[in-house]
């Protein structure tokens, strides 16, 4: 075994991951409690059974939107049940709780969503998602990065490659923000700020008060400075890793940043480039007028190149950009476990789809030997044969989960 190998298995004998997983009123589920053990965990059941809706509940362990990226008021049932449990959320609410193992220690974990009202109008509502950590609310969402960390693979995620920038720009950011718990806070604040920008450009028709938008604007050049700096080091780290731990069976990529503050970095101290971002931004306020989007790090692009063919991942088969990403997926989790000390949970939907059953099972194989918690969903059973001694396997059919 070499000392990568052992490094990451000394980790991961500290194994971490959700051993209890509760759902109330989410999605087709009016309540459902799955017992978990640290290993991988197959789900499989028909198309439109509700297989992808739990990765989605244990994607709402982390801060964000989930893996479907879905508005808080679309994920609660329609015909919310009143169930005993763990919590009871307010009528058109959600929640998902878990027990979670992290190097030898369980935490408690809660996020729900409820019903807020606005200025003391109870016709004002709004959703307002709450987090819990061992019971007690915490302010922020980031919290619960320090507990669970997980990295999706979704069907849709097959044409990542192939449309526009902007879902490659959130699966970067995700990459992200497993090695810096403020990334996505970040990029949070930097998206309130552009829309305030641009609405009081647009309302006032390039009137607006001038030091108005120049305070806008000076917090936009530190935000998006930072953003572009945490991403840079980032894609360094991956490229680094990739060239130096070659793959065996998955293709290895080389990682690029399409973004002009990202390459200004590499010619420049940050706090010129900040200087130039802010002058940027006062050239595009007229731009703003007849433009719906202004070049910056919220239009940054995530280019991913077949190193072997020299292909850009565009170009590639379907079954190879599947490869390439599982690649990056894979580079991801052996840096995490390695430089932050625990593993990830792996969120693999219909991943065995345009792969071959070499790579399908080298696949199996590499999640067993890293010792990861993935939950994986199919609608095939059979092809998980391997795993049989290694896995616990579900059945999800009439918005039942049963063990099998």
């Amino acid at each position: 075994m070499d000392s990568l190998a052992q490094n990451i298995q000394s980790v991961t004998s500290q194994k971490s991951g959700v051993t209890r997983l509760t759902l109330t009123d989410f999605r087709n589920y009016a309540f459902l409690r799955l017992n978990t053990n640290l290993r991988p965990i197959i789900i499989t059941g028909e198309n439109g059974s509700g297989k992808t809706n739990i990765l989605e509940a244990v994607s709402f362990l982390t801060p964000g939107r989930g893996l479907r990226g879905a508005r808080l008021a679309d994920i609660r049932r329609f015909t919310p049940a009143v169930v005993e449990n763990d919590y009871q959320p307010s009528n058109g609410s959600w929640a998902v709780s878990a027990m979670v193992y992290k190097n030898g220690d369980d935490f408690e974990i809660g996020t729900a969503v409820e019903n807020a009202i606005k200025d003391d109008d109870e016709t004002n509502g709004y959703n307002k998602r709450i987090v819990k950590i061992d019971g007690q609310k915490v302010s922020s969402q980031g919290e619960l990065g320090k507990y669970v960390s997980a990295i999706w693979l979704t069907p849709q995620m097959d044409r990542l490659f192939r449309g526009g920038s902007q879902p490659r720009r959130s699966f970067l950011d995700r990459l992200v923000f497993a090695f810096d718990n403020e990334h996505a806070k970040r990029t949070a604040n930097f998206e309130h700020l552009y829309k305030q920008w641009y609405q009081l450009i647009k309302s006032t028709n390039g009137r607006a008060d001038n030091a108005w938008l120049e305070g806008i604007e000076e917090n936009m050049a530190a935000i998006g400075v930072a953003i572009a700096a945490a991403r840079r080091e980032q894609i360094a780290r991956l490229n680094s890793f990739i060239e130096n731990e070659p793959d065996d069976v998955f293709p290895n990529v080389i990682l690029e940043l399409g973004g002009t503050i990202e390459k200004m970095l590499d010619k420049m101290p940050a706090v010129d480039v900040e200087d130039f971002y802010i002058d940027k931004l006062k050239k595009e306020r007229r731009n703003i007028l007849y433009n719906d989007s202004v070049d910056g790090v919220n239009r940054t692009d995530f280019k991913v190149t077949y190193k072997r063919k020299r292909m850009p991942a565009e170009l590639c088969s379907t079954g190879e950009q599947k490869s390439l990403l599982i690649s990056i997926i894979l580079a991801q989790t052996k840096c995490q476990i390695l430089y932050q000390g625990f593993a990830p949970i792996l969120l693999l939907d219909e991943v065995a789809a345009h792969l071959d059953d070499i790579k399908r099972e080298a696949l199996l194989n590499k999640i067993k030997d890293l010792g990861l918690q993935a939950w994986i969903t199919s609608t095939d059973r059979d092809i998980f044969s391997s795993m049989k001694n290694d896995a616990d396997f579900f059945e999800v059919k009439n918005n039942m989960v049963i063990q099998i």
